[in-house]
Order: structure tokens, then C-alpha cells, then sequence
């Protein structure tokens, strides 16, 4: 947008309006602006063109529809994730499943942070999330020793 207002395009051409911008006011605030600039505005999928009065009212009704197609999908995917919750699904990765004694085992062995994940294939930030999670001292999860 920069770029338009600087007038270093005379056209700004994008693959399909509604990937130019997720509102319709935006999108109707850019043709008005583009329009201002004396910069076309072209949508390769839809083929419109903005600079005549039906193209732009074209545009705008692409636009609003582009926003209600976006919208209804939305809102399916979250009716989809409210009924899966009703039903006693659980969203979201699977829980790591360590066994305790082995990362107090793998904690106690004064390993660098990497390789004790490496050695519970789990990655470092999840070793480090385990340890601070369980009741293992921080001095013995770091490999420190009591001198």
C-alpha cells in the first residue's frame, strides 16, 4: 500500500479480491484509494474490471460475498469444535506421556538440556516444562550438585 501511494505501480493485480484483503470495507477503502491514486485494480480469477461503474459495483458485491463465505466457514469450523467438546473430545496435541521415574533418572544424570530430551525424545522446551512440573529440585533437574 506504501508502494501505491508512493505511485509506483499503475496497476495492482492480485490472484482473487478476497485474497487481497479479509474485510469488504477494507477491500472498497483500497479500489476508493486506488481510484484516487489513478492506479487500476485487477483480480486475475475474477476478471473485473474497476475503473467502469458496474465493475466497481462488481467488485463490491464480490467482496461481500468473498466475506460471507469466509464468515460462514468460520463460524462451521466453530460449531464442528463446540459439538466435538460436547462429545468428550479433547482438541489439541496429545499429551507428552514420560515416565516419571525415568526423567527423575535422566534429570539426576547432569546431562546437558539437549541431550537429556534427546534421551527422553522429547524436545528441549518439553523436558524442560517436565521437569519444572514435577518434583524433581531444580539443582538436580540442571545436573547440579549439593557441595
Amino acid at each position: 500500500m506504501n508502494d501505491v501511494k508512493k505511485r509506483h505501480f499503475d496497476v495492482v493485480l492480485v490472484w482473487r479480491f478476497d485474497r487481497f484483503a479479509r474485510s469488504t470495507r477494507f477491500l472498497v477503502e483500497a479500489l476508493a484509494l486506488f481510484k484516487s491514486l489513478g492506479v487500476q485494480f485487477a483480480s486475475f480469477q475474477e476478471n473485473l474490471d474497476t475503473s467502469t461503474p458496474m465493475g466497481e459495483a462488481m467488485f463490491t458485491i464480490v467482496a461481500a460475498i468473498s466475506k460471507l463465505e469466509r464468515d460462514i466457514i468460520a463460524e462451521r469450523v466453530r460449531s464442528g469444535l463446540r459439538a466435538a467438546v460436547a462429545r468428550g473430545a479433547r482438541l489439541g496435541r496429545p499429551r507428552l506421556k514420560v515416565d516419571e521415574r525415568q526423567l527423575r533418572i535422566v534429570a539426576s544424570q547432569k546431562l546437558p538440556v539437549r541431550a537429556a530430551a534427546k534421551a527422553l525424545g522429547v524436545s528441549p522446551s518439553s523436558y524442560l516444562r517436565l521437569v519444572r512440573s514435577q518434583t524433581v529440585p531444580s539443582s538436580e533437574a540442571w545436573g547440579a550438585t549439593d557441595a
